[in-house]
């Protein structure tokens, strides 16, 4: 197997790693909850900020050029899970305006500075001395990004199959998803305090 395939299935398996990916997955889940099938291009993009933001502080702690406290960081993971779950609790569900659509970028896009810091010691320990690791943090991003879009397509369907053929309110739809996951993220918190 080459390093790039190697490095490409990390990042796909840090996502779909439900057992311990399972944070990774309730954000992608709260990023997306808020819509359904037809708005697929807005997720993409949201979920591709959310990887940018997670690649440049993912590379740069890997680096070791930033460095931030572990315990703090694996805090501020289910932070920005229920921060984001919340807010969807209080967002309408018609069509949102391209105000708001590019705010919900930036805050994936912040949020994934913050997501990419809690992997950057385990892939530093795979890396070990290797001085030349571009490929390498190219590969797991590329991964991640796989793995997340995976995420969100089979959520998609889900979704699809519940509001447009079961006739479950969108709303009610968000409304339970995003309680669900802010009920998790608020163990999360307690659990890492």
């Amino acid at each position: 197997m080459s390093s790039f395939s190697l490095y490409f299935s990390l990042g796909r398996d840090h996502i779909l790693d439900y057992a311990n990916g399972y944070d990774h997955i309730l954000f992608v889940l709260a990023l997306c909850s808020v819509y359904v099938i037809h708005d697929w291009k807005r997720i993409l993009i949201l979920v591709t900020a959310f990887t940018i933001g997670h690649s440049i502080t993912l590379a740069l702690a890997t680096l070791q050029i930033i460095s931030v406290d572990t315990a703090l960081i694996e805090l501020l993971i289910p932070i920005t899970i229920l921060i984001t779950a919340v807010s969807n609790l209080f967002k309408k569900m018609e069509i949102p305006s391209g105000k708001n659509i590019q705010l919900n970028y930036g805050f994936a896009l912040f949020f994934g500075l913050i997501h990419g810091m809690g992997f950057s010691n385990y892939l530093r320990a795979i890396l070990g001395k290797d001085h030349s690791i571009i490929t390498q943090l190219l590969a797991f991003n590329l991964g991640l990004e796989y793995g997340q879009i995976i995420v969100v397509v089979l959520f998609l369907i889900f979704s699809y199959i519940l509001v447009d053929w079961a006739k479950v309110a969108r709303r009610d739809w968000n409304l339970i998803l995003s309680s669900a996951i802010a009920g998790i993220a608020l163990i999360l918190i307690k659990d890492r305090l």
